[in-house]
């Protein structure tokens, strides 16, 4: 089982890790975009900072995060779990959660496609709605900068079922391949009305106890059997969804 998480627009700023080494990351596939959306922001964020504002969609008040950006190569890093902060987080409370929880947990990102929970990276500032310009004077979007290769990625993987916990902006810069067993989790209220404020915290909830649970489900009957075991009011729509009930 993989547990992929959406990341967070908030992040913590590590103090003591090494600089960002982009060949130490998994998923070697994704190096090429990698590097070309990191050179590519730095610069942007180095040379426009006003056009960087615009394009990241940041307010004037948020100056401090494009010279963050722009500082990428040399910033301190820590593990991605350390790094992104806020609701679905707290709620996964990933401090506490032993190695082995760990190993199924990976983060979907605009400027890394993918990371795992202990992956060195450095605070950044780019959402899956982000434009950043191609030296060719093209201004191409997450998702077209990305094309297939998160997809492949999670193609070649060998998880087992992968369950699928990003907001729709994350699953569009790459979604598992049809072939690949996955499901995506549906959060709504007793009345059936989609939960949106506390989705995030209802879905770190259930990775966190999916990833305790030391169960490695293949299909939406059998995460919903272990999410029930958990606690969890959880039903399979059909093979590719579960429904999450809360109160």
């Amino acid at each position: 089982m993989l547990i992929l998480l959406p990341p967070s627009e908030t992040k913590a700023f590590p103090t003591a890790g090494p600089p960002l080494n982009l060949s130490e990351l998994p998923f070697p596939t994704l190096s090429d975009v990698r590097s070309s959306i990191l050179s590519d922001l730095i610069s942007l964020c180095s040379t426009t900072p006003d056009t960087a504002l615009d394009l990241l969609k940041l307010s004037s008040r948020q100056t401090g995060e494009v010279s963050a950006n722009a500082d990428l190569r040399s910033a301190a890093t820590a593990p991605a779990l350390q790094v992104y902060t806020g609701v679905l987080f707290d709620a996964l409370e990933p401090a506490s959660l032993p190695p082995e929880a760990h190993r199924v947990l990976t983060i979907g990102s605009a400027l890394f496609g993918l990371v795992a929970g202990s992956d060195a990276i450095p605070h950044y500032r780019l959402s899956a709605t982000s434009k950043v310009p191609h030296p060719d004077g093209s201004t191409p979007t997450m998702r077209a900068r990305w094309g297939r290769t998160i997809t492949d990625a999670l193609g070649d993987l060998d998880a087992g079922l992968i369950v699928d916990l990003r907001s729709g902006g994350y699953r569009n810069l790459g979604k598992p391949p049809q072939d690949v067993p996955s499901l995506e989790v549906r959060v709504v209220t007793a009345a059936g009305k989609v939960v949106s404020h506390f989705n995030k915290h209802y879905k770190g909830q259930l990775a966190r106890a999916l990833a305790l649970s030391g169960e490695h489900p293949a299909s939406a009957t059998e995460l919903v059997e272990v999410a029930q075991a958990a606690g969890f009011a959880a039903q399979a729509l059909s093979p590719q969804q579960v429904e999450l009930t809360v109160s």
